[in-house]
């Protein structure tokens, strides 16, 4: 089912805010200047297939950022995918800025800044993509970042009519094949990135590295419950423990670590809300997986070099904080 939004409804003076809620609240956190005295109205229509968002936007003229102080807030798991329909545009990430034309289209990535202009009136479709359902570790993705990729040509307009289709069909299909549909898209994007690289041979098979795309969706869908185990990962997609770690050696790091690890992001980012009542630091590690709050406390010492308690009073008196510390030498297992 589509979801439609619309800054109709307030008032004009009222439109600017209302349309940075709509935005931010759409996709991730970011910052919004609109170049308009009396700003057009702008529509947003979403749904979701799989673990993909599809977004078609339109709206006037505008410029979104991505701040690392918008990044300490959350959303820097996902790489945004956005097909340029109308207007043009300019984005700028990792040091390259693209010129974004009608049938064109640019990936950017939310765990690192970034702006988008967009100095006319647009219209666009972004698809908002896990990056763990890509199977590539962050570092791969500045290879189409702040980069314009052809929608018509090669592999880039391969990905781009798949992409547009998937966008027209995505109400139609049923969950099961509308979640099969996203991991396909998936496997594209990074068969993409891998081309940019100039590494269409991965290190891994294809049939490996998308079998781990779909092991870590898995993981992060289930990242809650406590009895989350490699042998529960394994039997769920038919196949071997042994094989299961032999599939994380290109991570450089054990299945159960990066579960761990990312279990406490979970716990640090909800830590980080500036909500009006502070959550409970032993609930926000058990609805992460985290069973004792003792273990929890530890490992996130270790990870963050304070605790829990600590970093949620830290970062609720300064919530204009620029950056997170870096998590420390992951040692634990989980």
């Amino acid at each position: 089912m589509s979801v439609v939004l619309s800054t109709l409804p307030p008032s004009p003076r009222d439109r600017a805010g209302y349309w940075h809620d709509l935005v931010s609240g759409t996709f991730i956190p970011l910052d919004l200047r609109l170049h308009e005295r009396v700003p057009s109205i702008g529509t947003i229509t979403s749904r979701q297939l799989g673990p993909l968002q599809i977004s078609e936007v339109e709206a006037g003229p505008q410029t979104v950022s991505r701040s690392v102080r918008r990044i300490a807030q959350g959303g820097g798991e996902f790489l945004t995918v956005t097909l340029q329909h109308r207007g043009a545009a300019r984005l700028t990430q990792d040091g390259r800025q693209a010129l974004v034309l009608p049938g064109t289209f640019t990936c950017s990535d939310a765990g690192r800044p970034y702006e988008r202009e967009q100095p006319e009136a647009f219209r666009f479709t972004a698809f908002r993509v896990p990056k763990a359902v890509l199977g590539l570790p962050d570092g791969d993705l500045r290879a189409v970042t702040g980069t314009l990729l052809s929608g018509s040509t090669g592999t880039s307009g391969l990905v781009a009519g798949h992409l547009n289709r998937l966008a027209e069909q995505a109400a139609g299909f049923d969950p099961h094949i509308a979640h099969r549909l996203a991991l396909t898209t998936a496997d594209l994007l990074a068969v993409l990135v891998r081309e940019r690289q100039g590494q269409l041979d991965p290190r891994a098979p294809e049939s490996a590295r998308g079998m781990l795309a779909r092991v870590k969706e898995y993981i992060l869908r289930h990242l809650g419950d406590p009895g989350l185990s490699p042998e529960r990962i394994a039997t769920a997609h038919h196949i071997s423990v042994r094989y299961l770690h032999k599939l994380f050696r290109t991570e450089v790091v054990t299945v159960g670590r990066w579960i761990h690890r990312e279990r406490l992001d979970r716990c640090r980012r909800e830590l980080s809300r500036a909500t009006g009542t502070a959550p409970a630091v032993s609930a926000v590690a058990q609805r992460w997986g985290f069973v004792s709050p003792s273990h929890f406390s530890r490992a996130f010492r270790q990870a963050y070099g304070m605790s829990p308690r600590e970093w949620q009073a830290g970062t609720r008196i300064d919530p204009d904080a620029d950056a997170a510390p870096a998590p420390g030498p992951d040692r634990s297992e989980g």
